[in-house]
């Protein structure tokens, strides 16, 4: 019951539990708590339930909860909107219950995004807040919902010259969109995942800016063809979760057990692939502390593989301005089922998680993004 009752012994006297323009507040209803002059209310896609306490006038704290019992990854999420009357800051003030502060807060008052300051414990099991009067949205990241990621779809099938197609559905019947750039009878195929893990949105951010490049390449890519998945956990994302799916599994452990449909959506569409197509390369986008990318140890990598590694990445660690990267040879997780490992077992291809920094500068980590695609393009071509 994702800690609600240790939220509420917690918050004692708590109540229960789109980016603008926002829906009328007086229709929050339970997704809410208020004073006479400030409603808080997380009723809108990407806002998990939060347990809420009512502080003072102009003060309330609410508990970050994961989505399942431990363990899980520490990636506490939060996002909610917020209406104040009158004068003087609203204090909010989060208390995590396992795990600790991660994201610095954003704030949306005008459709744009901003980061705000937040006076973290010494434990780091709490953060508080301080926000204008007004109404805004505050998230942990910026919001990248579903409708974002079809648009995306939408504009780079549009700009390829190809249909957003459905590979499935996820438990609560969302679909798994995906595009497919180049010819269907090209024989290399390149896979390309993101949002695996609901928080991690700078992942997504380099994602968007890497498939636009390729997009605009579309006509030209020849023998490639490329498979753009850009939200695999789309239930995760709207109900805020810090990592799982619907049916509570870390969907970058399940690749080789398959028990989730999210994951068994993408096999049955590989298993289908007409002869003499196969998967060449795989990148999985994902985010954590730092730029980095985790590509197979010199031990499991073929000769072919390490001179791809060599063609694309190595040596660029730092070309690109505001975005420096590391490379980390190493089998991650063996046997626990992540993508990466899966992808390099099943296929014998290079398989990589690209992961973005939590604080990465947006600009740069865009620009990197879109210079990545065009190196890797190049390096398929030598």
């Amino acid at each position: 019951m994702r800690h609600l009752w240790a939220g509420l012994a917690l918050l004692a006297g708590g109540c229960a539990a789109s980016p603008p323009p926002a829906p009328d507040m007086a229709a929050a209803g339970a997704n809410s708590c208020r004073s006479a002059s400030v409603t808080i209310a997380y009723d809108f896609d990407g806002a998990p339930p939060l347990a809420c306490a009512v502080t003072g006038e102009r003060a309330f704290e609410l508990l970050v909860t994961p989505e399942h019992a431990p363990p899980i990854n520490p990636s506490p999420w939060y996002a909610f909107r917020y209406t104040a009357q009158g004068d003087g800051p609203v204090s909010v003030t989060l208390r995590y219950l396992e795990g600790g502060h991660r994201y610095a807060p954003k704030l949306a008052t005008d459709g744009s995004w901003r980061e705000i300051p937040a006076e973290v414990s010494a434990d780091g099991k709490a953060a508080r807040i301080d926000l204008p009067p007004g109404a805004g949205v505050i998230a942990a990241q910026e919001l990248m919902e579903p409708v974002l990621a079809r648009q995306a779809l939408s504009r780079w099938a549009e700009q390829g010259g190809t249909e957003v197609f459905t590979l499935g559905t996820s438990h609560d019947g969302r679909p798994i969109d995906a595009i497919r750039l180049g010819r269907p009878d090209a024989p290399r195929l390149v896979v390309l995942l993101g949002r695996q893990h609901p928080p991690e949105v700078t992942g997504a951010i380099a994602m968007e800016a890497f498939v636009g490049a390729l997009a605009a390449r579309a006509g030209d890519l020849g023998d490639v063809q490329v498979l753009v998945v850009p939200m695999l956990n789309p239930d995760g994302v709207v109900r805020g979760h810090w990592r799982a799916n619907r049916g509570a599994v870390d969907l970058n452990r399940d690749w080789g057990a398959f028990t989730q449909p999210e994951t068994r959506s993408v096999k049955a569409w590989l298993d289908a692939l007409p002869q003499g197509v196969r998967p060449v390369l795989m990148v999985d986008f994902h985010s954590t502390s730092r730029n980095l990318f985790y590509v197979q140890g010199d031990a499991e990598a073929t000769p072919a593989q390490q001179r791809f590694l060599g063609a694309w990445l190595e040596g660029k660690e730092a070309a690109f301005a505001g975005y420096p990267f590391t490379i980390e040879k190493r089998n991650a997780n063996p046997g626990s089922g992540t993508t990466k490992n899966w992808f390099h077992a099943t296929y014998a291809i290079p398989a990589y998680t690209y992961e973005v920094g939590d604080k990465a500068d947006r600009a740069a980590t865009r620009a990197a993004a879109q210079a990545l695609a065009e190196g890797m393009l190049k390096a398929l071509g030598e």
